[in-house]
């Protein structure tokens, strides 16, 4: 009796397999979180630094229009107001994304609804052509020939947020693109069906029925490619003109946290203050990625619930 008890009690390979597995998994699961939040230290510590070590004040930061971290102002600190960057990111953000939504849903529509065979070969060839072509590449085409098109027709040098919305718009297509058609195709075709099966025309059936009940798909996508193009840097920077200075309009040169982080990181010495300002409009950025992630699941958490 006990050796059966002690064969039946020792664990088999395929269990031992398991355990082992789940040691690995849990060991990569671990050392993900480790990298994150070492991420995040390591950014908010040398972002932080500006307001506890420096002592600047955190509004004149956050509201102030001029940046010159090199120059003292009639306070006593540092030239240091993120305002027109920070407007500036947001306003090629939401702008792109306001163009190249409706983009978007037509070529997505076209995709699944009108003619899926044509699409997968016309349009999908076209999108994966987008996605695998570099920042650096997008940002050439825009300073040849965005820019010049805009100088032409709008006047002024060209440089700006209606440039960088172009160049951003384009970038930002084909991740929008791709989830919105994933969110349609995830439209069960009992709705579909049933639409029909009561007199409504394809379009009626895909206006008021399909798009509807994807809707929180669409909104994720959106919120997708507004964070791809805020994070964006390369390419903006080449068509914005990199003026640390409040928009006045679309087509005077303005920047973005990216261009600016780019611009000078490279050319500052750790642990001055004009190294610390770079880290927190690094902080911003990285805090702005949060609250997008944070969208997107509630506007998952939205859809699943319907």
């Amino acid at each position: 009796m006990e050796d059966v008890k002690q064969i039946l009690m020792k664990k088999s390979k395929r269990a031992k397999m398991e355990q082992r597995g789940k040691l690995i998994s849990l060991f990569c699961i671990l050392l993900i979180i480790l990298v994150v939040v070492s991420i995040f230290y390591f950014v908010a510590s040398k972002g932080l630094a500006t307001f506890f070590v420096d002592k600047v004040n955190f509004f004149d930061f956050l509201f102030g229009t001029k940046w010159n971290p090199s120059q003292v102002g009639e306070n006593g600190q540092p030239l240091v107001g993120a305002l027109p960057m920070i407007v500036g990111s947001f306003l090629v953000t939401f702008l792109s994304a306001i163009v190249a939504t409706p983009f978007a849903i037509g070529a997505a529509v076209f995709m699944v609804e009108i003619s899926p065979k044509q699409g997968q070969k016309i349009l999908q060839p076209v999108i994966e052509l987008l996605v695998g072509i570099p920042s650096v590449v997008y940002g050439f085409i825009g300073l040849s020939v965005i820019v010049p098109a805009v100088r032409s027709v709008f006047g002024g040098t060209g440089f700006g947020i209606l440039a960088g919305t172009f160049v951003l718009f384009v970038m930002i297509l084909p991740t929008v693109t791709t989830m919105t058609v994933d969110a349609l195709k995830s439209v069960p075709r009992h709705y579909r069906e049933a639409s029909l099966a009561l007199g409504a025309t394809r379009w009626q059936t895909t206006y008021k029925v399909v798009l509807r009940a994807a809707v929180p798909g669409i909104l994720t996508a959106v919120v997708f490619g507004m964070a791809r193009a805020f994070g964006e840097a390369l390419a903006i920077q080449m068509v914005i003109g990199n003026a640390a200075l409040l928009p006045s309009s679309l087509v005077t040169p303005a920047s973005t946290l990216t261009s600016i982080l780019t611009m000078g990181i490279g050319n500052t010495i750790m642990g001055t203050v004009e190294n610390n300002v770079l880290w927190s409009l690094a902080l911003i950025l990285l805090f702005m990625s949060l609250v997008f992630n944070i969208v997107i699941r509630l506007i998952g958490k939205k859809g699943s619930l319907k």
